[in-house]
């Protein structure tokens, strides 16, 4: 089954990226499953490098690498990039910036979309 993982959230102001990624990471330990992400909105915050973690905060750049070892895609909206002044290089290596025509595409293909 092919699975689209949509997170809007900032990363530390609640625990829907942290449950998104979760979930998306349990998914895809099924071979059987493809697995997508994409980062939209605040959760593109998400995709930048070296922020500090709150105190009990879980690391979710920590959670997209694990997630992303596997070679599974982590788009991040340039939209969204671009109204928060986030470059391409402060990206970790594991996203990518990408675009709302990948994220239709992505949807499209999708068995099933899973927002968070």
């Amino acid at each position: 089954m092919t699975y689209l993982i949509v997170l809007n959230d900032h990363p530390y102001e609640s625990e829907r990226d942290y449950n998104g990624l979760r979930l998306a990471t349990a998914l895809a330990s099924n071979d059987h499953n493809m697995v997508r992400v994409f980062l939209i909105g605040e959760a593109v915050r998400s995709a930048v490098g070296g922020e500090t973690v709150p105190d009990g905060k879980h690391d979710i750049e920590w959670m997209l690498r694990r997630f992303a070892a596997g070679g599974r895609p982590v788009g991040v909206c340039r939209t969204c990039m671009e109204a928060r002044g986030i470059e391409t290089g402060a990206l970790i290596d594991c996203t990518y910036r990408s675009t709302l025509d990948e994220l239709t595409r992505w949807t499209e293909e999708a068995d099933k979309v899973l927002v968070f």
